[in-house]
């Protein structure tokens, strides 16, 4: 299975997504494709087996559509200067046709030669003129239209195309019937929709001129995150300096970064020392002492030093890129709230065209005539156009995943940002999470013969191996006394007791109390390990060939805003529960400092899976913050799972959503810009619906005695309800 992301142009509204996605969905070798309106993109699974590129893209064209290749990244389309011109163009000669076809209803000063009475033929043949040069503005309309009819997927420029067509073609019929009537019958030379057709066109184009200035602002929070690289590097070949442009670094290159640089590429520092500012992707914002040996992060600020760093992941594969992959790739996802609008859209279409005719034929019968009839029916079709609706849900999923994105929440599928606002648990892990993980060693109590500098050599060599946060506390305290390590062999992972090594044939345990229990150990040091546990202090047991010589207090520093951030969860009525493997003194020391009510430790890993399991079998909500490494069963048993991990590794990472600025607040502002979300899409939803419930029988005029509109003002009215929705949704924007 492959996956891949096209651009697609020509999609208008929600009629066409859905189309699309239907036509895909339907085609042999496609296993799954989720077509995007506001990015206009399409995300599809395939087999590679079946169908190719050339294939998915053959697959667009049948459905209507243009596909553009694939879709590198996330792109603000600027408004080309000819493109402006023709638009104001085009609103002049607006100005222009509605002067000479309805100026003296205004009571205007009449152009005597465009008389409609004096000069009936001037009159004609302007109109008609004005009226092809919009056609032309508005030849895309008319052809996609016409190919989503064929292909029998509807959309709004299909309402649109036979509307203004229908008007058209009956204004042609009108003009001939005057040329060629003896008396120049003027009853036909009062009724010409020219007019009607042109303007219709005209306001479709302002709208989507304003629908694509919205979009863009949508994408341009996103794009910051691209905008952070710098476009080129100092290349260092052969003892010279070399700039060149990101696209020319390989794999390997080393790269030269000064005071005031960015960093061009994710990599490894060789050579020298600095300090980085890496808080647009950690959060961090004290600068960061960085060496040999330590990775760097594309778009890092190097403040004072000269490095050396060797590059390893560039383009596609570095941590910015894979930021606005996963954030494209949750805005291809569907939200259960957005699947509800895409079903009644997509059935929407033909049941407008359905009235539509209806309305038409019902005013033939009752006599009105065939003016009536057919403005009647023009109405209809042009006021219903789905064009709110189809924006109603995406765009605002689209500009709440561009506002967590910039505040350092990645959500990878779009339904956690329905769902996140559900919450009514929140699980947290106690190391790496509720705590910064920069664990050290408080105390040492040695049982043995060797002495204390002796006993870590041998300890910190062991815990080097291991990928635990508890292990670094060993490995920093080695480097920050110069105390080399030692070999070891036989290394083991023990799941939530500790680890087995062997070190001159010796065995050695490393880990909690639990791996005395499961080693049938004898403990005769438990008033030790109550005294370092009412620390605060984590223990790690030293066993040597089954006896204690050892116990080693880990302390850990408290996340600075963790207290506040527990307290405005419980202020939204939100159960706080701390779940960890930690023995249980030295967990509920941690949270009674946080304000935690309930703690569970002393778990494993598989057990935290099954606390989540129970919580969820009491009807609860549940989302789980963990580290993303030795939480992963849980995180994915959870509803939502989130993740604090280290940006660097966040293509690995298993959970829904990541907070690359390793902050806790980002759970209280995820579940607030959840909140407030589904409050925006339900009220575009309800404006969206309560339009149509109320254009639509003004337009078929059944409301005629009360009030009635005709086709140009039908299209302002479609306008008007896009962009009340439109600007509804940008106030997500506004959340801070």
């Amino acid at each position: 299975m492959k996956k891949i992301i096209l651009a697609i142009d020509g999609m208008t509204c929600s009629a066409c997504s859905n189309g699309l996605e239907k036509y895909l969905n339907k085609q042999k070798g496609i296993l799954n494709a989720s077509v995007n309106l506001v990015m206009a993109n399409a995300s599809i699974e395939y087999d590679e087996k079946i169908v190719n590129l050339e294939k998915l893209n053959e697959f667009v064209k049948q459905a209507g559509f243009i596909s553009l290749g694939e879709y590198k990244d996330i792109k603000v389309e600027e408004k080309s200067k000819k493109e402006k011109i023709k638009f104001i163009v085009f609103s002049v000669l607006a100005v222009i046709l509605m002067y000479i076809s309805m100026g003296s209803m205004l009571n205007l000063p009449v152009i005597p030669f465009l008389n409609s009475e004096t000069n009936t033929v001037n009159y004609m043949v302007a109109l008609l003129v004005l009226t092809l040069a919009f056609l032309w503005y508005g030849f895309d309309i008319l052809k996609n239209g016409y190919k989503n009819l064929i292909h029998l997927t509807p959309n709004m420029d299909t309402l649109v195309g036979i509307g203004v067509l229908a008007s058209f073609g009956y204004s042609i019929y009108n003009m001939i019937m005057f040329l060629i009537t003896p008396e120049n019958n003027m009853s036909f030379a009062m009724n010409l929709y020219f007019e009607s057709s042109a303007i219709v066109i005209y306001f479709i184009k302002l709208g989507r001129y304003i629908d694509g200035i919205s979009k863009n602002k949508t994408k341009e929070a996103i794009q910051k995150l691209v905008q952070v690289t710098p476009s080129s590097a100092i290349l260092k070949e052969n003892d010279k300096e070399r700039k060149v442009t990101l696209d020319e670094i390989n794999k390997g290159d080393i790269l030269i970064a000064r005071p005031g640089d960015k960093i061009a590429v994710d990599g490894e520092i060789v050579n020298g020392k600095t300090h980085l500012d890496e808080s647009f992707i950690t959060g961090e914002s004290k600068p960061t002492v960085k060496e040999v040996g330590q990775k760097v992060i594309a778009g890092s600020i190097n403040y004072d030093g000269y490095i050396e760093y060797k590059a390893e992941r560039i383009g596609k594969d570095s941590t910015i890129s894979e930021i606005v992959k996963l954030v494209i790739e949750a805005s291809n996802t569907k939200a259960p709230i957005a699947k509800i609008a895409d079903k009644v859209s997509g059935i929407f279409v033909p049941c407008v065209i359905l009235i539509a005719c209806i309305t038409f034929i019902i005013y033939l019968i009752l006599g009105y005539g065939i003016e009536m009839a057919l403005t009647s029916f023009v109405t209809v079709l042009v006021v219903a156009c789905p064009c709110s609706l189809g924006l109603a849900t995406p765009l605002a999923i689209v500009v709440a995943e561009g506002l967590c994105a910039t505040n350092g929440i990645v959500v990878k599928k779009s339904e956690v940002l329905e769902n996140a606002q559900k919450v009514n648990t929140i699980v947290l892990d106690k190391t790496g999470t509720l705590t910064y993980g920069k664990l050290k060693i408080a105390k040492i109590i040695n049982y043995s013969s060797l002495d204390e500098k002796e006993l870590l050599k041998i300890t910190g060599s062991i815990e080097a191996k291991s990928t635990h946060p508890i292990s670094k506390a060993f490995v920093d305290y080695l480097d920050e006394n110069n105390i080399e390590k030692i070999d070891i062999i036989d290394f083991e992972n023990l799941p939530g007791l500790g680890i087995k090594a062997k070190v001159l044939e010796s065995e050695y345990l490393l880990g909690n109390s639990k791996i005395l229990l499961e080693y049938n150990i004898e403990n005769s040091h438990k008033e030790d390990e109550r005294v370092l546990a009412e620390d605060g202090n984590s223990i790690v047991y030293i066993v040597k060939d089954g006896n204690i010589i050892g116990i080693i207090g880990v302390n850990d520093i408290l996340r600075e805003n963790a207290s506040e951030v527990i307290k405005l969860l419980q202020n939204k009525n939100i159960d706080t529960i701390m779940l960890t493997g930690d023995n249980e003194i030295t967990a509920n020391k941690i949270a009674q400092k946080l304000g935690i009510k309930q703690v569970i430790s002393n778990v494993m890993p598989s057990q935290k899976a099954e606390t989540i399991r129970k919580l969820k079998e009491e009807n609860k909500y549940v989302l789980m913050c963990g580290d993303g490494i030795n939480d992963s069963i849980a995180l994915t048993a959870c509803d939502i799972g989130v993740s604090v991990n280290n940006a660097t590794d966040i293509a690995m990472d298993s959970s829904d959503v990541i907070l690359t600025k390793n902050n806790l607040m980002c759970i209280v502002d995820l579940i607030n810009i959840s909140k407030r979300t589904i409050r925006i899409i339900k009220q575009n939803l309800f404006w969206a619906f309560f339009y149509n419930a109320l254009m639509i029988p003004i337009a078929t005029g059944v409301l005629r005695n009360i009030i009635s509109i005709n086709p140009m003002i039908a299209s302002l009215a479609m306008v008007l309800s896009s962009l009340t929705v439109i600007l509804n949704t940008l106030r997500l924007r506004k959340i801070k």
